[in-house]
Parts: structure tokens; C-alpha cells; sequence
């Protein structure tokens, strides 16, 4: 743990996939689906690792370099039903009881890669408006590792960048919590540069003194 003076810290924001939730067999039935519809063999681990961190986007070109199998995929991705990969995804214990002890003294957000997926992922979990604000991959110009995601939750709640803390876990988030100078907790990822690592949700409050 890098030991940092937080500077009146206002807004706790969290990555989804991986902080929130454990998605890894949710996400891999997906990418797995589509792979298979268009006849491609299911992802390799360093394939897995890529789509984990990652947009749609950037990841079927990932996948799929070829321009026809890519279009192909895409055209059936919009088509399918997500719902049978939203009950793959098993919400973090820990993340309703911190959200509880967070208000009201911090207002709360999202800053995630997924595109149009997010909303289902609330409303199936019951986390619909526990959030002040959610800024996904669609939200602005760059996704994450850029800093734009970051930025915008600033810029939305009249804060300086230092009043954020961001929770993630993959080296993008570490990233994009870089560029945009925010305080950055790493979750079960000891090989990250950050400010505080932890292994629970819970840990939040206690740094946070609450």
C-alpha cells in the first residue's frame, strides 16, 4: 500500500466488471457465443484477458481481424439476448453494504468499459439508482485507459480530479486513475502501481475513517 494523504475525498467511483461483479463466466459465455456463431474455436486465456479490460468494440477486432467475421459477429451480437449472461454475473458481497455506509456523505459512480450492456446489469441486480452517476464506454470520446471517464464524473459533480476515489482492478483502470490524477484503490490485483490495495469492498470504509 502506497501510503497518500486523501484530500477530502467526495465521490467513491468503481469500475464494473471485476469490482462490482465477478463476470469472468459471464463474459466468457459471451465472447465464447459469438465466436461460435461465426466459427471460431472459444478464447484463449490471453484472448479472455484482453476482453476482460476492454470495450465490444476493441474486442471483436481483437478477436476477430477479419473485417466479413467481424461484421458478422457484430450483426448477431445486437440481435441476441443478453439476459442469459446477466444471471453469469455474481455480485461482490461487500458492494450494497458500502454503498449504504457511503451515503451520504459521498456521492457514488460508475466508470466502466461496457457499452449498452450497463443498464440491464443494474436493473437485473437491483443496483438501478443506487449510483449518482454512470459514465460507460459510450459516454465519452475515449474509453478507459484514457482518462476522459474520470474527468467527466469531476466535471459533473464540480470536484478537482484528487476528490475521487477510483476502485479497479486491471492495468487500464490504473491507467486512466494516472492521467486523470485520481487516488486509485486496486482490487485483488497486487501488480498494480496504486495508492491502496485491498481484498474486500469492505476495505473502502476503512480507508475512507467511516
Amino acid at each position: 500500500m502506497i501510503q497518500q494523504k486523501l484530500h477530502n475525498i467526495r465521490v467513491v467511483a468503481f469500475d464494473c466488471d471485476g469490482v462490482m461483479f465477478d463476470t469472468s463466466d459471464a463474459n466468457r459465455a459471451y465472447y465464447n457465443n459469438l465466436l461460435e456463431h461465426v466459427g471460431k474455436p472459444e478464447m484463449t486465456p490471453g484472448q479472455f484477458a484482453f476482453t476482460h479490460m476492454h470495450t465490444v468494440d476493441e474486442s471483436l477486432m481483437y478477436l476477430l481481424p477479419d473485417p466479413a467475421l467481424r461484421k458478422a459477429a457484430m450483426s448477431y451480437r445486437k440481435k441476441m439476448s443478453y439476459r442469459p449472461f446477466l444471471q453469469l454475473m455474481r455480485l461482490e458481497p461487500d458492494l450494497k453494504p458500502l454503498l449504504g455506509k457511503l451515503k451520504p456523505a459521498y456521492q457514488t459512480a460508475i466508470a466502466t468499459n461496457r457499452s449498452d450492456t450497463m443498464d440491464r446489469v443494474l436493473q437485473t441486480h437491483n443496483l438501478a439508482g443506487l449510483f449518482d452517476m454512470v459514465v460507460t464506454a459510450m459516454d465519452v470520446p475515449r474509453p478507459k485507459p484514457h482518462p476522459d471517464q474520470l474527468e467527466k464524473i469531476a466535471r459533473r459533480f464540480g470536484i478537482e480530479p484528487r476528490q475521487t476515489l477510483y476502485i479497479g482492478d486491471s492495468e487500464l483502470d490504473q491507467a486512466a486513475a494516472a492521467s486523470a490524477a485520481v487516488p486509485f484503490v486496486a482490487y485483488r490485483n497486487a501488480s498494480l502501481a496504486a495508492d491502496f490495495h485491498i481484498n474486500r469492498l469492505g476495505e473502502v470504509a476503512d480507508i475512507l475513517h467511516i
